[in-house]
């Protein structure tokens, strides 16, 4: 027994790898794909790509419901990876808008609760073996990270980035984790002690969050936060790609192995992610999350003025580089923050609702609108890549500005959290 609860540490980094590695090996080049191998437009990137908002919007909850009141969550995650297998390989096949949607869709309504339910997969085992989440959990969701790198370096390296050979790889993975995952610790359903409200039974227990006024604000700007978070998936790449319309930088690095440099924004989040439990702890969720959105800020503007010249290639480096703080700072510490907050009871609800948010609604809209700014700036094919990184920077700094007077926080560092919030 003491063998099986020392492993579990390595076996959750596996997990986190393999999560990971399917998404990195498609969702920053998909959208290079649609636009320059498929001929899709702007908008219909952005509709492709918003289908992992509307999944989000309802599917993290459901099954995280699922996975508190029914069915054990790495089940849970096993069928919900197989499906994602089924509907990687068929989108391969596909060179029609519309009917990518609807197969991305699918695909998103089955992936997008696996990152919620990989969250509380790790905490739940980790807190079986008796070890503190803040401090254990960051470190092995740096291999999370890891994972997508893999993936990206070998769709980049492999020239699968324009190709639906990406696809596959990623349908390939989700089968092999969905069949890990039966392996994993059983993580079991609640049983007694939960109250018989008739919002208990239909599993809403999560939504008592939102009487909390902090935590309702935290919701509100973790959505907001999750549109900017879609625009950088979803034309990073085609962002890259495009400096090969200059004859000047056709041969360059930037345009030849796009993923690579933008992976170095993966090799960053590494680092910060491993920062987390000392800015938390030192500063709190308020100030690391104004972290995150001045990041995001610079994130857009060295985009705005990087290109792969010496001087422009070392700006789109350090906009790889202020991407690891402006993502783990807002959305690993975010899910730390709801851990913290929320009773045991409801953990899978409440890592589910913090999904719906950040990669629902947020991401929804940003897919959709950054779709239209892209085409709104685009004369005959020709993107004004410099003003359109500019309006995105701007939103972030605006949502930075209000963030700071409207969310009431006070760290102090020498206490322990509050009191879990309970259904």
């Amino acid at each position: 027994m003491a063998t099986h609860y020392l492993a579990i540490k390595p076996r959750l980094k596996i997990m986190l790898f393999l999560q990971y590695f399917i998404w990195g090996a498609w969702l920053v080049t998909l959208g290079s794909y649609m636009i320059n191998t498929l001929g899709f437009r702007g908008a219909d990137v952005g509709m492709v790509y918003s289908t992992k908002g509307i999944a989000a919007l309802l599917m993290p909850g459901i099954v995280g419901i699922i996975a508190d009141k029914w069915l054990p969550a790495n089940r849970v995650y096993a069928l919900c990876h197989l499906v994602c297998a089924l509907m990687l390989t068929w989108a391969a096949s596909i060179n029609q808008p519309g009917l990518m949607f609807w197969i991305m869709l699918g695909n998103a309504m089955a992936f997008m609760p696996t990152i919620a339910l990989s969250n509380t997969i790790s905490y739940a085992s980790l807190e079986k073996v008796g070890l503190d989440t803040v401090s254990h959990f960051p470190p092995i969701r740096v291999f999370g990270t890891i994972g997508f790198i893999a993936a990206m370096w070998t769709v980049s390296l492999m020239r699968f980035e324009l190709s639906n050979l990406q696809l596959y790889i990623a349908a390939g993975s989700s089968l092999v984790l969905a069949l890990y995952s039966l392996t994993l610790p059983t993580i079991p359903v609640a049983k007694g002690g939960v109250s018989r409200t008739w919002v208990s039974r239909l599993g809403l227990d999560a939504f008592v969050l939102f009487k909390n006024p902090r935590m309702a604000v935290f919701f509100l700007f973790a959505m907001l936060l999750g549109a900017v978070l879609q625009i950088t998936n979803t034309f990073g790449n085609p962002f890259l790609h495009d400096f090969a319309r200059n004859p000047e930088f056709a041969d360059s690095f930037v345009v030849q192995y796009p993923s690579i440099l933008l992976s170095v924004s993966q090799m960053s989040e590494v680092a910060f992610i491993l920062t987390i439990p000392f800015f938390l702890r030192r500063f709190g969720i308020k100030q690391v999350m104004l972290m995150s959105m001045v990041a995001w800020v610079l994130r857009f503007a060295l985009f705005a003025w990087g290109d792969p010249s010496a001087f422009g290639f070392v700006l789109l480096l350090l906009s790889m580089v202020v991407y690891g703080c402006a993502f783990d700072f807002f959305n690993i510490s975010g899910s730390v923050f709801v851990e913290q907050e929320v009773d045991s009871r409801i953990r899978a609800s409440a890592q589910g609702l913090f999904m719906t948010m950040v990669n629902g609604i947020g991401a929804y809209v940003g897919a959709i609108l950054s779709g239209y700014v892209v085409d709104y700036f685009s004369v005959d094919g020709v993107k004004d890549w410099t003003t359109i990184w500019l309006v995105f920077a701007g939103y972030a700094l605006v949502l930075a500005v209000i963030f700071h007077f409207s969310f009431q926080y006070r760290h102090n560092p020498a206490l322990k959290a509050a009191a879990p919030i309970a259904p």
